[in-house]
């Protein structure tokens, strides 16, 4: 088991089982911070780190993308998990120039559509491989590793977008 230093994730394998409703709740709380009357979500708050709504586009899209990764894995032996170009769809799809209603909505379709797929994984399907280029270029990792790793990106960038927004008046 590996730990993310910056957020506290633990990756462990025998999770697998409960990543799709954990993915479910963490985008459920991305679509809710994105559609608060409060906060735009649109502006960079840094330099350095994307908005709140580029995050939940990379979001959208990375569930949409792992989704086709595992059923790449039922369909092929070792499928090359191609990198998304996570960095270029920034400007490549204009991120900060979408709705963030619209972005609540489609991360929240892209995430049922993903917990979709690994609900239908039978005992042995989670044992499939995928050549993964993170951390390490080139590393096979099972399907139980992509559906960790899918709840690790949800939290976070959960965790980066909590950052930038200010608490509810209610919650503070």
């Amino acid at each position: 088991m590996t730990d993310c230093p910056e957020c506290g994730f633990t990756y462990d394998p025998t999770a697998a089982s409960g990543a799709a409703q954990a993915i479910r709740d963490g985008i459920a709380e991305v679509a809710e911070l994105l559609l608060r009357p409060d906060e735009d979500p649109r502006p960079r708050r840094r330099d350095t780190l994307w908005s709140p709504l580029e995050y939940a586009c990379h979001l959208r899209d990375m569930l949409l993308v792992q989704r086709e990764r595992v059923l790449a894995a039922r369909r092929t032996d070792r499928p090359d998990c191609t990198p998304m170009g996570r960095d270029e769809r920034v400007d490549h799809d204009g991120y900060a120039d979408q709705d963030p209603a619209d972005v609540a909505r489609q991360t929240t379709d892209a995430a049922l559509m993903f917990t979709n797929v690994l609900e239908r994984l039978d005992p042995s399907a989670w044992d499939r491989v995928v050549v993964y280029h993170y951390p390490t270029p080139g590393t096979e990792r099972s399907l139980r590793w992509v559906a960790v790793h899918t709840v690790h990106e949800v939290r976070h960038h959960l965790l980066d977008i909590r950052r930038q927004i200010r608490p509810a008046q209610h919650e503070q």
